[in-house]
């Protein structure tokens, strides 16, 4: 999924170097649709160029000091982007919360620990369902355009937002009724 968003952003901002792209990627919070670090992008960059599918561009001297790399997308990198948009468009998988399988064992842990974790979770979902929403108010779509980005972040919101009455009604049904 990482050469698909490298591609996808050097059609988008062709000429930007490594450090402008994983910027988008943290504006856009790309870490909620695939789990990625810094070494891993950089080593998903290198692979792109030595595949032939991205290639640097004339560079502007850096004022700090330091070779700055600019890349552009090549023919064949537009081909196997193609590719790629067709593979990861007609894939359908389950979601897969790593949460998941930490409560396949909730009955043998501690009751209050795994109220901790439930806790950590509603935190967690909390959050991302504020950074959408900050997002969101900050967009707008065009007259007669779609926005496919926004659209995509609205189904997450809807998603997070499953996932948070999902967490609240667990942790209510483990701390049982009120006395």
């Amino acid at each position: 999924m990482i050469p698909l968003l490298i591609l996808g952003l050097l059609i988008q901002n062709p000429g930007a170097h490594g450090y402008e792209l994983l910027a988008l990627m943290d504006k856009r919070h790309y870490k909620y649709i695939v789990n990625f670090t810094k070494g891993s992008f950089y080593y998903n960059l290198q692979q792109l160029e030595e595949k032939g599918w991205i290639e640097q561009i004339q560079q502007n001297p850096s004022t700090i000091g330091r070779e700055i790399r600019n890349f552009k997308i090549t023919g064949s990198g537009r081909i196997e982007f193609e590719k790629l948009m067709a593979e990861y468009g007609t894939k359908s998988e389950y979601v897969n919360l790593q949460f998941y399988g930490a409560l396949l064992f909730a009955d043998e842990y501690d009751k209050n620990k795994l109220l901790e974790l439930i806790q950590s979770q509603l935190e967690q979902t909390k959050t991302r369902i504020a950074l959408l929403d900050e997002y969101l108010s900050n967009t707008q779509e065009s007259p007669g355009t779609i926005d496919y980005y926004r659209r995509m972040n609205e189904n997450s919101r809807a998603h997070h937002l499953v996932n948070l009455e999902w967490f609240e009604q667990l942790k209510a049904e483990i701390e049982g009724p009120v006395a």
